[in-house]
C-alpha cells in the first residue's frame, strides 16, 4: 500500500514543520492514528507503524513510528542497510552508541565535540557539532535518510479524486518535483511545454489522447499570469478546418478531464521517477481502458516507475497482451493483489509475468465475476424465453 510513503510525502511538502507526521494533507487524510494503524478483528490498533524503502540491491532504510494516543507519533528508531553495513539511530542514544553505529565518523567522548541525534521531520539525521569551546562552531551532518527523502519529493501523486474540469487553472511553477497532488499542475505543464515548444512533450499529450479515443487535441491558453484555461478538440481526430474547433473542458466528457492527469504525469516524469496512478481507467470506456496499457507500458519502458492501483481487468488483460506480444518485457511488470480476509486484515499476494504474459490464476472477483453475469443474464434470458 502506497499510503504510508504519502505521509512522508506530504509531511516533507509542508510549509511548516507538522512534526513527526502529517496526518492531514493533500495526499491523504486522516485524524487520527488508529483510522490506518493495523488491528485484528474485536482488538485495538497497533502502537507502531514499519515503514521500509529499498533503493537498488544494495541500500535499505526502514523507519519505526511509535504511536501515542493522547502524544500521537514520534520516532521509535530508524536503521539503515547501506553495502552490507547495518546501523540503526535512537533518539537519546549515548555518544559511545552512536560511535559504535557509525565507527567511521571522528565521534568521540570528549567536550570538544557535541554529537546529537536529531529529528528532521518525519526522519532522524547524526549531527555533531566542533569547536563549540572556541566559538567557531561547524556542522558535520550525516542523513541516512536522505535519498528516500529525494525520491518521495520526487514522487508524482495522481489520486482517485481528481476534482470537477474547470473553466481556468491557477497557474503553478512547473518543475521536477510537485508538491501535493498532480492534477493541479497539468494545465501550467501543457502552457509551459508549448511556450518551450516542446514539440515532443506537447505532440506526445495529444497522441495518447487520440490513441485513448477522447480528442485529437488540447492546448492551453494563458489568460492572466494568474490563471491558465484549457481547450480541447470537440472531435476525436482531426479534420480539415477544425484547427480552431476548441472548446473548454468543462464543456466535454469527465473522462478527458480525469484521465489528462495521468497522460501528462506518464510524460513529464524522467527516468528513475516514481508515478503513483490512483485508479487510471476511471470515467473511460472500455477500449480506452485497455489502450491505457499502452500509456504505462511506454513510461515504464523510459525508466519510470509505474505504480496503478486500478481494478479494470481490461487494463490488467491489455498489459498481458503487450507481453505476450513482445513489446514489453516481462521483467517490467509485477502484480500484487490487494485481498480483505475475514479478520479484516489484508493479504498481498505478488506474481510475475511470463514472457507469454501469463502469471497464474486471476483474483476470484475479476474474471469470474464478469463470467458469471454473463452466464446469469443468459440463464435468465433463455428461461424467460422458455416461459413464453
Amino acid at each position: 500500500m502506497v499510503q504510508p510513503l504519502l505521509l512522508l510525502k506530504q509531511t516533507l511538502e509542508a510549509s511548516f514543520d507538522p512534526g513527526t507526521l502529517l496526518l492531514e494533507g493533500p495526499n491523504v487524510r486522516f485524524t487520527s492514528g488508529d483510522q490506518f494503524l493495523s488491528r485484528g478483528a474485536g482488538r485495538d490498533c497497533q502502537n507502531a507503524l514499519h515503514i521500509e524503502m529499498v533503493a537498488g540491491a544494495d541500500r535499505k532504510l526502514r523507519v519505526v513510528y511509535r504511536w501515542d494516543r493522547d502524544k500521537g507519533f514520534d520516532i521509535g528508531e530508524m536503521g539503515e542497510n547501506w553495502n552490507a553495513r547495518d546501523v540503526s539511530l535512537r533518539p537519546g542514544m549515548t555518544v559511545s552508541e552512536m560511535n559504535a553505529a557509525y565507527s567511521y565518523l571522528p565521534i568521540q567522548e570528549t567536550d570538544q565535540y557535541d554529537w546529537t541525534i536529531t529529528r528532521d521531520r518525519c526522519f532522524l539525521a547524526l549531527e555533531g557539532k566542533f569547536g563549540v569551546e572556541k566559538g567557531e562552531v561547524g556542522t558535520y551532518r550525516v542523513e541516512p535518510a536522505g535519498f528516500a527523502v529525494e525520491q518521495l519529493r520526487r514522487l508524482i501523486h495522481v489520486p482517485g479524486l481528481r476534482g470537477n474540469p474547470l473553466r481556468t487553472y491557477p497557474v503553478t511553477a512547473v518543475g521536477p518535483t510537485f508538491p501535493g497532488t498532480f492534477e493541479n499542475y497539468v494545465a501550467s505543464v501543457i502552457a509551459q511545454w508549448q511556450a518551450d515548444r516542446d514539440v515532443e512533450a506537447f505532440e506526445g499529450v495529444n497522441r495518447a489522447l487520440m490513441v485513448l479515443g477522447l480528442t485529437w487535441k488540447v492546448v492551453a491558453e494563458p489568460l492572466t499570469h494568474t490563471q491558465v484555461q484549457l481547450k480541447v478538440g470537440r472531435l476525436t481526430h482531426a479534420k480539415r478546418g477544425g484547427a480552431h474547433d476548441l472548446v473548454s473542458i468543462a464543456d466535454v466528457g469527465f473522462g478527458l478531464s480525469q484521465t489528462l492527469p495521468v497522460i501528462v504525469a506518464l510524460l513529464v516524469a524522467q527516468s528513475g521517477q516514481t508515478v503513483y496512478l490512483e485508479e487510471p481507467e476511471i470515467h473511460l470506456h472500455p477500449r480506452a481502458q485497455a489502450r491505457m496499457a499502452d500509456l504505462l507500458s511506454e513510461a515504464a519502458q523510459r525508466g519510470v516507475r509505474v505504480i496503478a492501483e486500478t481494478h479494470s481487468s481490461l487494463l490488467l488483460r491489455a498489459i498481458q497482451t503487450l507481453v505476450a506480444r513482445g513489446k514489453l518485457s516481462p521483467d517490467l511488470v509485477k502484480l500484487h493483489w490487494f485481498t480483505r480476509l475475514e479478520d479484516g486484515s489484508t493479504e498481498v499476494k505478488s506474481a510475475d509475468l511470463d514472457e507469454q504474459g501469463a502469471f497464474g490464476d486471476w483474483p476470484e472477483d475479476f474474471d469470474e465475476t464478469a463470467i458469471a453475469a454473463e452466464r446469469d443474464y443468459l440463464d435468465a434470458a433463455e428461461a424467460r424465453s422458455q416461459a413464453q
